[in-house]
Order: structure tokens, then C-alpha cells, then sequence
């Protein structure tokens, strides 16, 4: 008994020890992201971006964390208080779910299941109800408004994501994430797929930053029309949940891209350059995995910074007459690839 009390003692501490952890990588995250996107965001628009708190303005984004900390939490009147609460709790909870089945380097990954895929989808399903709950308890017709908008350009976009990703699982063979990677170490996906993988990447980049709410995908957030959208009514740390999730799942959504079609962790190797892969193998994983998100998070910041925000009209046309065909037919063009054994 006290040998069995040991061990579970044992596996509870190593739970709250990752716990903590990626709650840590998290903060941090986030941090970094906001400052990215406040100085790419200045660069695309031709200026500096915050330069006074800190050398080159690094701890700006300290300063507002802990401003928001601070904020005064008032509940509006007229909430539904309990789905108030605990809709930002819902965004977060499927942000860490997803954020658990990402393979950081070799053998470092929280969830590693042989369904890993079809996990992280279906976690990343659980944000859209925290929207709704937020919008629909936050008793304004602007939170509502934005919620709908919002959950109806989620649902719609998961589609082109999940067709993105389902066309690269049929080239790998497997849904589990680290197999995934370890199938990658001869040539990243994206290079040894042809154009069915590029064109999987180019939609798949496309979906995610309409997965994200952001621009030019942001209309549920339309400061001209909704004020903030889903999340008018919440001050404090419940408006600093939703604008945390934001980024983390910015994040997500990318490091979802490198691991799927650029390799994750996996060093870059070409046949036959045996010097050159065994200097690449010399770079940790967690760099390549790192590199290789924050590269996408650049493409999708530029994405952002140079469109023009969508109405919703063309936010759904998009999706339902273009990216879902497109998809379903590079689909059935990736299968015929894998099956042939036509890639490289």
C-alpha cells in the first residue's frame, strides 16, 4: 500500500510539475507574441512600434501584463454569471488541451497519442463554445452579434483546416504527431508532397488565421461595428483570457503547420548532403520546432497586416465555394500521390 501511495504521490507531482510548466511556456509565449506583433505590425505601416519602456520597448508588454493584472473584475448587470465566469476558462482549457500534443523536440510532448490529429481538432473545438457561452451570457447585443459571427466563421473555417491536415496524414500514413515527425526525417512534407502539400499549406495558413479571428477574418471583433465583439462586457483578467488565448492559439495554429508540413523538431536533411544533415543535427530540436513556428506566425502576421478586413458574406463564400472544393479535391489528388507512391 504505501508503495502504491509512493508511486501515485510520485505521478501526481510529475502532473503538477508539467502543469506548470506549460502554464510557464505559456506566459511566456504570449509575451512574446504581442511584442512580434506590435513591431511587425509597425513595420508593415512604417514605423517603430513601442520603443520607450526598455531597450527597444521589450518590456513593454510586461508593463500592460501587469496593468491588466490590476484592472478592477466587474460583472455588468444582467449576466448570466455562471456561463460568464466560465466562458473564458472554456477558451483556455482548449487551448492547453491542444497545446499538450505538440511534440517541442524528441520525446518532449505532454500527449502523444496514435489519434493525435483527430485529438487536437477535436480539442480545438471547445474555444467556439466559450465564444458563444461569452457572447450569449454577456446579456448585449453586441457581445451576441460577435459570438454568432464569430462561432459561424469557426465551424465553417475547422473544415478547410481539418481537410489541410487530413491530406497530410494520408501522405504520412499515421495521426499520431510524433510518427508524424520521425516520418519527416528524410524530407519535410511540404517538399517531398508536391503540389498537393502546398497547396494543403497554403489553404491550411489561409483557414487558421480565419480560425483565429484575425484579420482579415477579424469582422467578429469589428471595433466600428461591435465595439470588441464576444468579449465587449469583460474587463480585467476575464478580457486578458481571451486576449492571452488569442495569441496562444495564433501559436498553436502555427506550430501545428510546422509539425505537420515543415518537419516540427526534425532537422533539415537532404539525400545524399550527408555532411550538411550531420551538421543540421547538430541544432536542438526545440530550435527547429521554435524557428519553424515563429516563421509561420511571421506569414500569418503578414497575412494580417496586408488585407483589408472581409465582410461576412465573403468570409463564408470564401470558405464554402472555394477553400472546401479546392480542399476536397486536393484530397483525392494526395491520395493518388501516396497511393502511386509518386512523392519523393
Amino acid at each position: 500500500m504505501t508503495e502504491i501511495m509512493n508511486n501515485g504521490m510520485w505521478l501526481f507531482l510529475q502532473c503538477v510539475a508539467v502543469g506548470i510548466g506549460i502554464i510557464l511556456l505559456y506566459a511566456v509565449l504570449a509575451i512574446i507574441l504581442i511584442y512580434m506583433e506590435r513591431k511587425v505590425c509597425a513595420f508593415f505601416q512604417c514605423r517603430l512600434g513601442p520603443m520607450r519602456v526598455g531597450p527597444w520597448g521589450t518590456v513593454q508588454v510586461v508593463c500592460d501584463v501587469l496593468k491588466m493584472l490590476t484592472k478592477e473584475i466587474f460583472t455588468p448587470k444582467g449576466v448570466d454569471k455562471v456561463l460568464y465566469r466560465l466562458a473564458p476558462y472554456m477558451i483556455l482549457l482548449a487551448s492547453f488541451l491542444t497545446f499538450a500534443c505538440l511534440p517541442i523536440s524528441r520525446g518532449v510532448e505532454v500527449l502523444d497519442f496514435n489519434v493525435g490529429v483527430f485529438f487536437i481538432l477535436a480539442a480545438s473545438s471547445i474555444g467556439v463554445v466559450g465564444i458563444l457561452l461569452a457572447g450569449w451570457s454577456s446579456n448585449n447585443k453586441f457581445s451576441l452579434i460577435g459570438a454568432i459571427r464569430s462561432g459561424a466563421q469557426i465551424v465553417s473555417y475547422e473544415l478547410s483546416v481539418g481537410i489541410s491536415i487530413l491530406t497530410m496524414v494520408v501522405l504520412a500514413g499515421t495521426m499520431q504527431m510524433s510518427e508524424i515527425v520521425e516520418g519527416q526525417a528524410d524530407g519535410w512534407f511540404i517538399f517531398k508532397g508536391h503540389v498537393p502539400a502546398l497547396i494543403a499549406f497554403v489553404i491550411y495558413l489561409i483557414a487558421g488565421n480565419a480560425e483565429c479571428n484575425r484579420g482579415p477574418f477579424d469582422l467578429p471583433e469589428a471595433e466600428s461595428e461591435l465595439t470588441a465583439g464576444y468579449h465587449t462586457e469583460y474587463s480585467g483578467m476575464g478580457f486578458g483570457f481571451f486576449y492571452l488565448a488569442e495569441y496562444l492559439n495564433l501559436f498553436i495554429v502555427a506550430a501545428i503547420a510546422a509539425t505537420v508540413f515543415l518537419g516540427g523538431w526534425m532537422p533539415l536533411h537532404i539525400p545524399g548532403l550527408e555532411s550538411f544533415n550531420a551538421l543540421m543535427d547538430y541544432i536542438p530540436g526545440f530550435l527547429w520546432f521554435f524557428g519553424k513556428a515563429f516563421f509561420v506566425v511571421w506569414l500569418m502576421m503578414w497575412m494580417r497586416w496586408s488585407f483589408p478586413r472581409l465582410r461576412i458574406d465573403q468570409i463564408l463564400t470564401l470558405e464554402w465555394k472555394f477553400l472546401v472544393p479546392i480542399s476536397m479535391v486536393n484530397l483525392l489528388l494526395m491520395a493518388l500521390v501516396a497511393t502511386f507512391g509518386l512523392h519523393f
